[in-house]
C-alpha cells in the first residue's frame, strides 16, 4: 500500500477506489464574475453552492485540488445528526430560545443528506439503518441512555440498548450497553460529494479543481480573489469553507482549528457466518470513549474501523496497527484480517466542539469546525448559509462569533499529542 501522493492526486483509499467518476471540474481560466464565491469544494461548499444556484444566484466554487480531495472525501461515512453537547446542554449554554433552533437544525442535517441524495440521484450506496453509541463500562450507560432520551423528547425514534441488545447487534460482547439514533446512515463519502458537484453544477453552479485561491482582498463594495495560475474572481460575497484544511488565506482563520488526523481501515469483504453477524441491520457504529473508535460494513461487506492518529500524515501500515488490533480485539471471531485499505484524513476540531461561523468582514462568510460530524452538520451548515447569503435578515440556527484563534496554537501537534495521551489515560480507568 502506498501513502505518499502529491497534492494534486486523490489520495489513496477505498472510497477513491470504488467511488463513480468525478465530473469535469476544469481549473478556472481567465476572469470570471460571479454573485458568490466559494473557496473550498468539500460538503459546506457545495451544498452551500447547489443551494444558491438552485435559488437563480450566480456561483463559483474553487477548489485547490480537486473536489473531495479532504476531509469529504476521506471521512468513514457516517452520517450522524449530533453534536458533541447533549441537547440539555445546548439549552443550558445557550437559553431555549437561541438553542432550540440549533437543535432542530442538527436533527434534521441527516434528512436533508438523504433527501439531496434521493432528490438527486446520487449513486452514494446509502443505507438509513440507524447509528450505535455503545460504552465498553456499565457506568456510562446511564449517561448515554439520557442522551437518547432527550433526543427522544423532541421526536427522535431512538432506543435504549442493554448489553444482550448491543450483542446482537454488533457481533461482539465488548459492550454494555448503549443506544440507537434511528436518524443516521452511512453513504460513500467522495461518491456523496462528486454527486453534489454533479447538482450544483446542473442547477447553474461553476465548479473549477486545481484553482487554489491565494489572494483575496475587498475592493470597494466587492471580493477580488486570484488563483495560483492568475485567474481571477470577482464577487460580491464570499465563502470560506476549508474545514481541516484551512491555510492561511484569510489572517488568523486557520489558528482557531486544531486539524486532527483521523485514521480508517478497510478489511477485505468479508464472508461466512461469523462476518454476517456482525452489523447485521447495516446500522454504523461509534464507541463513547474521548477517544472514541467508529466501525461500519460497506456495501461489498467490508469491515472499516476509524479513529484518532498521530498528528503527522501516516507514513505507512504500521501507523494503522493501533485500529487494526482493536478490530481483530473486538470480533476475535474473524480470526485473522486482510486488509485492502489503509488512509487519512483531517477534521477540524474546534475548542468548545461546536461548528464555527464567522463573518469578519462585510460579504465574508467563513463555516468550519464540524468535529469529525461533517457528512450531516456540512451538509446542512451549507444550506443554512446559503439561505442567510440569499436573506441576510433571516433566522440562522448556528451562533455567530469572532475569530477567536487558539492560544500558542503554533503548539497544536503538542496539543493534539497530550490530548491523545491524556485521554487514552482517562479510558483506560473509566
Amino acid at each position: 500500500m502506498s501513502i505518499a501522493t502529491s497534492p494534486s492526486t486523490l489520495p489513496p483509499s477505498l472510497w477513491a477506489a470504488t467511488a463513480p467518476a468525478a465530473p469535469p471540474t476544469p481549473a478556472l481560466a481567465g476572469s470570471r464574475r460571479a454573485d458568490v464565491l466559494i473557496v473550498g469544494a468539500g460538503f459546506t461548499g457545495l451544498s452551500a453552492a447547489l443551494h444558491l444556484a438552485e435559488a437563480g444566484t450566480k456561483v463559483c466554487v474553487l477548489e485547490a485540488h480537486e473536489p473531495g480531495w479532504g476531509a469529504s472525501g476521506r471521512n468513514g461515512g457516517q452520517v450522524n445528526p449530533t453534536l458533541k453537547q447533549d441537547p440539555d446542554e445546548l439549552v443550558r449554554t445557550y437559553g431555549a430560545a437561541r438553542a432550540e433552533p440549533l437543535i432542530d437544525a442538527v436533527s434534521r442535517s441527516a434528512d436533508l443528506v438523504f433527501e439531496l441524495i434521493e432528490r438527486h440521484g446520487i449513486d452514494c450506496q446509502p443505507v438509513r439503518k440507524g447509528w450505535l453509541q455503545v460504552a465498553y463500562s456499565p457506568q456510562h450507560i446511564a449517561a448515554m441512555h439520557a442522551r437518547a432520551e432527550q433526543w427522544a423528547r423532541r421526536g427522535v425514534a431512538t432506543q435504549m440498548l442493554d448489553r444482550a441488545d448491543v450483542a446482537a447487534r454488533l457481533g461482539t460482547e465488548a459492550f454494555a450497553g448503549g443506544w440507537l439514533d434511528g436518524r443516521a446512515g452511512g453513504i460513500q463519502p467522495l461518491a456523496y460529494t462528486r454527486g453534489l458537484v454533479r447538482a450544483a453544477q446542473a442547477a447553474g453552479a461553476s465548479v473549477h479543481g486545481g484553482s487554489a485561491v491565494t489572494a483575496l482582498e475587498r475592493r470597494g463594495t466587492q471580493w477580488h480573489a486570484a488563483t495560483a495560475s492568475g485567474a481571477s474572481v470577482v464577487a460580491d460575497q464570499v465563502l470560506i469553507a476549508t474545514n481541516g484544511y484551512t491555510g492561511g488565506l484569510w489572517p488568523g482563520l486557520s489558528r482557531t482549528v486544531l486539524a486532527a488526523n483521523s485514521f480508517i481501515v478497510a478489511t477485505a469483504p468479508l464472508q461466512g457466518a461469523a462476518a454476517h453477524a456482525i452489523l447485521p441491520g447495516g446500522e454504523t457504529a461509534s464507541t463513547s470513549q474521548r477517544l472514541l473508535l467508529y466501525f461500519r460494513k460497506d456495501a461489498q461487506g467490508r469491515l472499516l474501523m476509524g479513529g484518532r492518529g498521530h498528528f503527522a500524515d501516516p507514513a505507512g501500515p504500521a501507523d494503522f496497527a493501533h485500529l487494526e488490533r482493536s478490530l481483530e480485539l473486538l470480533f476475535p471471531q474473524l480470526g485473522p484480517l486482510e486488509y485492502e485499505y489503509r488512509w487519512a484524513g483531517r477534521i477540524a476540531v474546534t475548542r468548545d466542539f461546536m461548528p464555527h461561523v464567522h463573518t469578519p468582514a462585510p460579504g465574508l462568510t467563513i463555516a468550519l469546525g464540524y468535529n469529525g460530524r461533517g457528512i450531516a452538520l456540512a451538509t446542512s451548515m451549507g444550506r443554512h448559509v446559503a439561505a442567510r447569503l440569499l436573506q441576510p435578515g433571516a433566522d440562522f440556527p448556528y451562533p455567530v462569533t469572532p475569530l477567536q484563534p487558539i492560544p500558542l496554537h503554533g503548539l497544536q501537534r503538542f496539543y493534539i499529542a497530550a490530548g491523545v495521551a491524556w485521554y487514552s489515560l482517562l479510558d483506560r480507568f473509566s
